[in-house]
């Protein structure tokens, strides 16, 4: 059985040769950092990305290293809530157990289950070329080898999607987003709830990881570049929303906050040639408003494995792995744009609409639209 190469060991790498490595297949990952350290900021695994890890066997063990969440809401900035999203439906209905967990600890998690997958670590990728029977991949650190299955989890600004599909773009929301990790206890109301505010032009989310361990998110929008924005004001600009919201930020060291611009990928139209195809966000970034960036990646994990076990030929499995995935995750791709956009209104009118009607939107609507997301099918009684 020939080798499969891994490009990224993120999310969706780590995930991707756990469900190669179930199905019998050798997997080598290359990875651009000298180590594999946590990231600080904190995951939504919502209920299409526990089905997987439910699959693979290792959902008791996130769930025991993370917060159970029984509710996502979206509030206004005093957190009195307009629109939930009833979370405990889908463990009574589906048993499968939303939760928040820290980035680095999922990422534990994945190597602790990796069993014979070899991961090489500053491996920097500088270039493929195409050859007869695959590809020969140099990286910057010297290193050259040959391939012929590529699987390029290497994100958003992904070098094996450059070389692929060259006219791919990324899209800027003009947005910016300050992410952070704080020790720091919720009140019990808010404990096993995201919660995300939103204003006029602005928004502030918040989720507990694990006992004392949260994490936030707050998101501006600029008008010409993300340098109109400082972290150090970050306080200020968000002055008028809950007093809890000025307690977490001033709470969170500065080392502890990283800023970065909302991005997405504008949908392509393949994800791979005959040797080497793309998965989560290499092939289809999106923006995080829907908390699904990841979900995704995972969903593409299983189905990629499930396709290479199941297919003759890689192209073939290639193939059937993008008609299975590429409506949904654009499906997501779409409306979290959208979102992005309207959670980002400023006229006070515009505001007071949106969230008005947000608060007549039947939650069973809401819950509908999220199993058929989650392609998730009630066991006949």
């Amino acid at each position: 059985m020939k080798t499969i190469t891994i490009i990224g060991a993120g999310i969706g790498g780590l995930t991707t040769a756990l469900a190669l490595e179930q199905k019998g297949f050798q997997v080598v990952i290359y990875e651009q950092a000298k180590t594999i350290k946590p990231m600080g900021a904190g995951i939504m695994l919502a209920s299409n990305a526990m089905k997987v890890y439910q699959n693979l066997g290792i959902d008791v063990q996130l769930i025991l290293n993370a917060n159970p969440l029984y509710s996502m809401n979206i509030t206004d900035k005093n957190l009195n809530a307009f629109s939930k999203i009833d979370l405990q439906y889908f463990k009574h209905t589906y048993n499968l157990q939303s939760i928040s967990i820290h980035r680095g600890k999922l990422q534990e998690i994945l190597l602790q289950n990796l069993k014979t997958t070899e991961i090489h670590l500053h491996h920097t990728l500088d270039s493929l070329t195409k050859e007869i029977d695959g590809y020969t991949l140099q990286f910057q650190n010297g290193q050259q080898i040959k391939s012929s299955i590529i699987l390029a989890a290497d994100g958003i600004y992904s070098n094996v999607r450059n070389v692929l599909f060259p006219n791919s773009k990324l899209r800027s929301m003009k947005q910016v987003c300050w992410r952070g990790v704080a020790n720091f206890t919720l009140p019990k109301t808010y404990q096993n709830e995201l919660n995300e505010a939103w204003g006029n032009g602005d928004r502030f989310a918040f989720v507990q990881l694990h006992e004392n361990q949260m994490y936030w998110y707050a998101v501006k929008s600029f008008t010409q570049h993300k340098d109109e924005f400082s972290t150090e004001d970050l306080s200020s600009y968000f002055s008028s929303y809950a007093s809890i919201v000025q307690e977490i930020i001033t709470t969170t060291p500065s080392q502890n906050i990283h800023e970065t611009v909302i991005e997405d990928l504008q949908p392509i139209s393949s994800w791979h040639d005959e040797f080497a195809c793309l998965i989560g966000d290499a092939a289809h970034a999106t923006t995080p408003n829907m908390g699904q960036g990841a979900c995704q990646a995972i969903e593409d994990a299983l189905v990629i494995a499930n396709c290479l076990k199941e297919c003759d030929t890689t192209e073939e499995a290639f193939r059937k792995y993008q008609k299975q995935r590429k409506a949904t995750a654009h499906k997501v791709v779409k409306q979290s744009w959208h979102i992005g956009k309207i959670s980002h209104w400023k006229h006070p009118v515009a505001t007071f609409l949106r969230n008005g009607l947000l608060q007549i939107f039947p939650q069973k609507l809401n819950r509908i639209q999220l199993e058929k997301l989650f392609q998730l099918q009630k066991t006949p009684a």
